[in-house]
């Protein structure tokens, strides 16, 4: 494997008139964007129903624009757009979501969200508006290099459906019931998902590895009501103590999660991907510094970029007892809890996890204090094979755009969508997005740059010619 793009090697000259349309044509493909970021679908808002109703009407006439199959299919919740175009080569499936987050606070906005415009940023150009990072600017990004490839040769490059949800910033309710109602009819041989960022610098990236997440709460009651601390304090057990103890037991002095088994199915880092990451030369003490912190808090043998996106994590989310309001009230609690979530990796099992948890907790419980568990629901974390074919052309045609080597990279957090492909569909993702970690996505002041938004299009017509 190479870390080298080959920037120099000569283009295949239908690969060539596709990106020269794509240059050609970035004022009318910016303007299209726009147009879909004027349209208002925030999907957690039920006043905005029409609104979703409508970007998924636009979704689908650009699609059969280009020459896609393509239609609204109801659902529970706001719809789905489905699309399908092309024959012949691999079946590639396409994943955007057109719904976007609310807006509040909106006095904290230089202009309005839904009135996009390009504007001068510290790196060049940015496109700012609601939505324009997450994700219409990047789904966007994929049906212009299709609309470029159309317009230059006549047709797609290969067989491709694309599925676009109104769901995905109201926790996909509507999801995984249509994936299985579907299955048949959106099964491929793999997914492309634009929902993602890349490395910071500009290096492009491939997301291989999602850790998966499990959230437990935990309740302990000691007495039948809360006390007076100076009647009962000394004799009566307290259980924000018990709690205190119990948390502080999750992880040892170096960092390690103590829980039973915890570490069973974590993997090792292949060695091709850990010479990856040390080449990205990640700045951890910046990447603190930007929050006020210096020094990394995980596991101490244990690289920081290991520790954010390939190792597992136990934290506490939320602590809640006894007197919080103004002043100082001397009360005893009856009760205190503590929500605690862990990121999985590899093939841990939630279920397992949790039972060990409660195993963690119960043998710690003194007389007199009881514990309950209201909540334990998790899902595993999803990793993809970066020893297939298609993964390595992916990263060279993605190092080939940008002229910088693509690295395979972890997330921290949880992507959802990639994990339900693979149990539902029975298909590996690749993620490939645009994104910057300053797009402010979900904040005032959304932007995207326009140069993500430019090579983000050529990207995607250099990785489907890898591809086909």
């Amino acid at each position: 494997m190479t870390d080298t793009p080959e920037t120099d090697a000569p283009l295949d000259p239908v690969l060539s008139q596709v990106l020269d349309r794509l240059d050609s044509d970035l004022d009318a493909a910016l303007e299209r964007l726009m147009a879909l970021l004027r349209i208002p679908s925030i999907s957690t808002d039920p006043a905005y129903r029409a609104e979703c109703d409508a970007a998924a009407d636009w979704m689908v006439a650009d699609l059969a624009s280009i020459g896609f199959d393509a239609s609204k299919r109801r659902t529970p919740g706001h719809p789905m757009v489905v699309a399908h175009g092309g024959e012949g080569g691999p079946h590639l499936l396409f994943y955007g979501h057109y719904d976007v987050q609310p807006v509040d606070p909106l006095d904290l906005w230089d202009r309005p969200p839904f009135e996009p415009e390009v504007q001068d940023g510290p790196r060049g150009r940015v496109i700012r508006g609601r939505g324009a990072a997450d994700d219409k600017g990047q789904l966007m990004t994929f049906v212009e290099a299709m609309r470029a490839w159309v317009a230059v040769h006549g047709q797609l490059p290969c067989r491709i459906t694309i599925l676009l949800e109104g769901e995905e910033e109201s926790g996909s309710p509507s999801l995984v019931p249509f994936l299985k109602a579907n299955a048949e009819e959106l099964g491929a041989d793999l997914a492309m998902i634009c929902d993602t960022t890349m490395f910071s610098g500009g290096v492009p990236a491939i997301t291989t590895q999602l850790r998966g997440m499990l959230r437990e709460e935990l309740v302990l009651t000691a007495a039948t009501k809360d006390l007076h601390s100076g009647m009962f304090g000394g004799l009566a057990r307290n259980p924000i103590h018990v709690l205190a103890r119990i948390l502080a037991d999750l992880h040892d002095d170096a960092g390690r999660v103590t829980l039973a088994g915890f570490y069973d199915g974590v993997p090792e880092l292949p060695d091709e991907i850990r010479a990856q990451w040390q080449n990205l030369a990640f700045d951890h003490t910046a990447f603190l510094g930007d929050v006020g912190l210096s020094v990394p808090a995980g596991e101490m043998d244990r690289t920081p970029l290991e520790q954010l996106w390939s190792r597992p994590t136990a934290e506490v989310n939320g602590i809640t007892g006894g007197y919080g309001g103004a002043g100082f009230k001397t009360v005893l609690p009856a009760k205190a809890s503590a929500k605690v979530s862990f990121r999985l990796v590899g093939t841990q099992d939630p279920e397992a996890i949790h039972h060990a948890f409660v195993d963690h907790v119960n043998a710690r419980l003194p007389r007199d204090v009881t514990a309950e568990f209201p909540m334990g629901d998790g899902a595993p974390a999803s990793h993809m094979p970066t020893d297939a074919p298609a993964f390595e052309a992916a990263r060279q045609a993605l190092g080939a755009e940008w002229g910088k080597p693509a690295a395979f990279i972890g997330s921290g957090g949880s992507i959802p969508i990639a994990g339900h492909f693979q149990d539902v569909l029975g298909m590996d993702s690749m993620l490939i997005g645009f994104g910057r970690d300053d797009d402010q996505i979900h904040s005032p002041n959304e932007k995207y740059d326009l140069q993500s938004f430019h090579k983000g299009m050529r990207s995607w017509a250099r990785v489907l010619a890898a591809l086909t």
